[in-house]
């Protein structure tokens, strides 16, 4: 039995021009069709964009992270302007720990992780991207330079690793020929110092401009958020606009 129409006129009432509403009407049927393929169409598109949004925070959290170079520390290595790719998995799979909710995206803070699966431990010359330890809220990009249990010594610029000279001409510059005694600053004479167990000692490939280890001391490797690993876009916005974008970095390597 269909349903009984709420404004079905009662035995008695004089006739009336309003016209009442059949569902079994053919016009009636079509129009309702179209409401609900329409209700069905936003729905698929916000299950859609929930999806993507759950998918891209599970891939920057436990896969790879995207990042901007802000700052000339890392010269001749990374330009400022180059956007790279950080491998969350090049050490094991991080589950994220110490968070903290807030406004924003991702609406998550975490300033520490642990390992769930380990793939090894962070090497020599390894680029990283960790929480700073002045501020968590900030992200730096060094490279790995000391590794737990041995002594740091800088001598005029030149670093030794347990007294025997660091080979890194390849990938570092020093554009201040002035050398600072270490009473006055560390950026040339330094140490010796020992890295703790858990920790690592960073620096700058920029050496002369670069505010690492020297100054703020090691990085614990459960604040290391990834390895660095290619240059995906880079984008300078000086000179001639033809220039803007460094075509012969995107796609590079990072050693």
């Amino acid at each position: 039995m269909p349903p009984q129409d709420e404004h079905k006129l009662s035995q008695g009432d004089p006739p009336s021009s309003e016209t009442v509403s059949d569902p079994h009407a053919p016009g009636a049927s079509t129009e309702q069709d179209a409401v609900a393929s329409q209700k069905s169409v936003l729905r698929e598109y916000a299950e859609a964009i929930v999806i993507a949004v759950v998918l891209a925070l599970v891939i920057r959290v436990f896969v790879v992270q995207a990042f901007k170079i802000p700052s000339g520390s890392m010269i001749p290595t990374l330009l400022i302007g180059d956007h790279i790719l950080v491998s969350k998995l090049a050490y094991g799979l991080q589950w994220p720990e110490d968070c903290q909710f807030e406004l924003g995206f991702p609406p998550v803070t975490c300033y520490s992780s642990s390992m769930l699966i380990d793939f090894g431990t962070p090497q020599r010359g390894d680029i990283i991207v960790f929480r700073y330890p002045e501020d968590e809220k900030k992200d730096f990009i060094k490279r790995i330079i000391g590794l737990p249990g041995e002594t740091i010594t800088i001598r005029n610029k030149v670093v030794f690793i347990n007294g025997r000279r660091l080979n890194d001409d390849a990938y570092t510059q020093h554009i201040d020929p002035t050398i600072l005694d270490g009473m006055i600053s560390p950026r040339d004479n330094f140490g010796p110092v020992t890295v703790p167990q858990e920790s690592y000692f960073v620096m700058g490939d920029n050496r002369d401009q670069s505010l690492d280890s020297r100054f703020w001391g090691f990085v614990k490797f459960n604040k290391i958020k990834g390895k660095a690993f290619l240059i995906y876009w880079s984008w300078s916005g000086q000179g001639p606009w033809t220039e803007w974008v460094r075509w012969e970095r995107i796609g590079k390597i990072i050693r």
